[in-house]
């Protein structure tokens, strides 16, 4: 996913660009051949979800895929499909598929394959294998390749490389400085680093994946295949075959075997073990052979999938602890939000699987919660290799400890990094630059392109000078009053699936576990609060009821933020709904508060209501004490008044276009037929390009979206239209749109002092809504 997105990236920002793969499919890890689901920062961080390039192909997979998604195993050849075909329209974009790179070839004419015997060979002197710099100082002028199964060698010159194999191969025949296995605690001071440091990295994996036949299906495992007898194995080292459908990421084997050159033997005892998970779960394991009775194995996996091997050194060598810190990098270009990843050396081989896996996913505790990190930034430094000055690379092979590689390397943050990455190198070409040169000297360009391609960066907004919305005074001819949400309600269908949610039971939450709502308040006050909560415990009991100030939704320091009302409360034994609190708060700012249910009786519960009122979400206390989300059914039922508008118009030239600080989104009231969101400047602006992004499902990882999947609040049907000679004009009309972000070049130049979306139908049939739009005087 890194390549394919840097590529498209480079291609669409004018760069003749080549992009080479080794498979015949695109997607590497994610596609048909492996089956991995593409996860990120929204399975632990409420929309965080990656949008971008990497978020057009998702969104543009589920809308033509039939499969339903599970954890791994799911991914069909639709799924290749829609990658090719986004390679495919873009005319800057050459493809070479079954492609292998067996050299490199440097400015001077030289080869790396024939240099590489003289530089200095991968030693342990450190623990972990280390290669040092061959410290040429060479750019690269070619890469060299041949084509599998049809006997054509290619030599394929360029101005800018990335690297985005994972391997490392490019910058492995570059004589760059590289790394592989774990660094020590003491080296890095990070506290996910290994004591002592070591060669063993995370293992590679293949997917099974099996079907309802409706019928008995017998299996017999081959001689040859691993015989499971130890339920213990599985349910007690955090390998729970749970799913009969298959897909499980642990199984996962490495150490003792090298991840690169023994990949081989690799597959072959993965797949003598993926058999046997098979033969333990149809045949032998008590808790799942009757529900396994009629499935059959439909896939099993014969390309590994692999977590871990080389991590090239650049310009900035990423640790955990600026992510677990979320230092706010001067080049941010990405982001993350994954936890810290890290599964144990052996996989199947190994005592246990995963921690986080052997412990249940048991946030209480207090390891499992210190993996929980971000929203964090990635610097575009650590994409760009120090040794080779037109080198860059995006991945699982940036310059990264082997802790923070646990965060960053999932295929959602590396997409991210690749559409960076292809952005930064195509301005390397047209500014007779260096990637260096560009992290140091037009970041702030790199960024602002970033997100006006519908990219998001945690810590920079769209501050765009030649946005022309930005001036503008926005009005619309309806707002939705937010005044919360109560237990009895649900949201109505959208798409999404029912899925595992966390720490869920019953539909609410005990006060021990310290539930807290991460809500938006617009002012001009808060008089009003009622909470719904019921006491099981047969007794009067005490209760603090706490609203604080805070930077966003992802602000889960419990010391972070302004305490403005705190009550302390009787809660009595016959406390069965509302709860109602006068904060009295006459004067409040427009923001990000966190209200917070604090108590020391297990039985006294804060209710969930069945919707998610949009930015609107709930989470506990984890481990020691920090914040979480929860990833709820629905969000904690509270009801505010006077009603607060916090999705304003005005919301749509924030500079974000999703929840953060604020709502960052525009809906219309609920009901209103054909509602309208209106620009207008104080003097007449001249334009030719209009920008406009619906809401996208950004609360959760794609695999919670059905079959043929469009997000409700897309607008099918809607106007674009200007004042012009003291009447609207439609500049365009628009019918059967399926996309988030929408672009709008005009044939002609408008001048006008009022621009008017006029929304005709959406999606879901509900309310319309918007969450940024973007207006230019020229069109690209």
């Amino acid at each position: 996913m890194s390549g394919f997105c840097a590529a498209i990236s480079a291609a669409r920002a004018g760069a003749r660009t080549c992009l080479i793969q080794n498979r015949p499919v695109l997607g590497g890890n994610a596609s048909s051949e492996m089956r991995v689901t593409v996860h990120g920062a929204a399975c632990h961080h409420p929309y965080a979800k990656e949008t971008g390039i990497l978020g057009e192909a998702m969104r543009a997979e589920r809308r033509a895929n039939h499969q339903t998604p599970n954890e791994n195993g799911w991914t069909n050849s639709v799924f290749d499909m829609t990658l090719y075909d986004m390679v495919q329209n873009e005319p800057n974009l050459t493809l070479h598929l079954n492609t292998d790179v067996s050299d490199v070839e440097f400015s001077d004419g030289t080869r790396g394959l024939e240099r590489l015997p003289d530089w200095h060979p991968a030693t342990e002197d450190r623990g972990y294998l280390h290669r040092p710099a061959a410290g040429l100082g060479l750019a690269l002028l070619a890469v060299h390749a041949r084509v599998q199964n049809a006997e054509v060698s290619l030599r394929l010159k360029g101005k800018q490389f990335l690297d985005c194999t994972g391997d490392a191969l490019v910058a492995h025949l570059a004589g760059c400085e590289w790394r592989m296995g774990s660094e020590s605690r003491e080296e890095t001071g990070e506290i996910h680093a290994t004591e002592s440091a070591s060669t063993d990295t995370m293992g590679n994996s293949i997917h099974i994946r099996c079907i309802d036949t409706g019928r008995p299906a017998p299996f017999q495992a081959p001689s040859w295949a691993v015989q499971h007898q130890d339920a213990s194995y599985f349910y007690e080292q955090g390998r729970p075959p749970n799913d009969p459908k298959g897909g499980y990421w642990w199984i996962e084997i490495g150490v003792p075997w090298d991840t690169i050159h023994e990949n081989e033997t690799i597959r072959h005892e993965l797949t003598r073990h993926a058999l046997g998970v098979w033969d333990w779960m149809k045949n032998k394991d008590p808790n799942m052979k009757d529900i396994c009775a009629t499935y059959a194995l439909d896939f099993i996996g014969q390309v590994p999938g692999k977590r871990e091997s080389r991590r090239v050194i650049g310009e900035h060598f990423l640790n955990e602890t600026e992510l677990q810190n979320r230092v706010m990098f001067a080049d941010e270009c990405a982001y993350g939000g994954w936890f810290i990843d890290l599964h144990t050396p052996g996989g199947l081989l190994a005592d246990s699987s995963e921690p986080n896996s052997a412990a249940g996913y048991d946030d209480k505790l207090e390891d499992v919660a210190l993996k929980l990190l971000g929203p964090y930034g990635i610097p575009l430094r650590s994409l760009i290799s120090k040794d080779v000055p037109n080198l860059m690379m995006a991945g699982r092979n940036i310059s990264t400890t082997h802790a923070a590689l646990g965060t960053v390397r999932v295929m959602g943050t590396c997409g991210l990094m690749g559409e960076a990455a292809g952005l930064a190198a195509a301005m390397a070409v047209q500014k007779s630059l260096s990637p260096t040169e560009i992290a140091a000297h037009h970041i702030h360009p790199l960024q602002q392109m970033l997100l006006k391609q519908g990219g998001f960066l945690p810590n920079h907004p769209n501050q765009d000078p030649q946005d022309l919305a930005g001036s503008a005074e926005v009005r619309a001819s309806s707002c939705l009053p937010y005044v919360g949400q109560t237990a009895g309600e649900r949201d109505p269908d959208q798409g999404m699936r029912e899925g595992p949610w966390r720490r869920c039971v019953g539909n609410s939450t005990s006060m021990t576990d310290s539930p807290c709502l991460w809500m938006f308040l617009s002012g001009p006050g808060l008089t009003s609060l009622q909470v719904d909560l019921v006491n099981i415990a047969g007794k009067t009991a005490k209760g603090t009821l706490r609203l604080v100030q805070v930077h966003n939704i992802w602000s889960y320091d419990p010391e972070e933020g302004i305490e403005l009302w705190k009550e302390e409360f009787d809660i009595p034994e016959d406390q069965d709904g509302w709860a109602q609190f006068h904060p009295d708060l006459t004067e409040i700012q427009p923001g990000c508060y966190r209200l917070e249910l604090h108590g020391e009786h297990e039985q006294i519960k804060w209710r969930m209501s069945g919707r998610h009122p949009y930015g609107i979400t709930g989470g506990t206390k984890v481990g020691s004490g920090k914040y979480h989300w929860n990833r709820l059914p629905g969000e904690y039922a509270v009801q505010v008044e006077p009603a607060q508008n916090i999705y304003g118009p005005e919301q749509v030239i924030s500079g974000v276009s999703r929840p953060q600080g604020a709502t960052n989104l525009w809906i219309s009231a609920q009901g209103q037929e054909e509602p309208w969101l209106e620009l207008t400047w104080n003097t007449p602006q001249t334009f030719q390009e209009i920008i406009l992004t619906f809401p996208a499902q950004l609360l959760m990882e794609l695999h919670w979206e059905n079959p043929f999947y469009v997000p409700p609040m897309v607008s099918t049907r809607y106007d674009l239209q200007a004042w012009v000679g003291e009447e609207w004009t439609t500049l365009e009309r628009v019918i059967d749109n399926v996309e988030v972000r929408r672009v709008h070049p005009l044939p002609e130049p408008v001048t006008t002092d009022k621009l008017r979306i006029c929304f005709r139908e959406t999606h879901g049939h509900g309310p319309a809504g918007l969450a940024e739009i973007r207006v230019y005087s020229y069109s690209e």
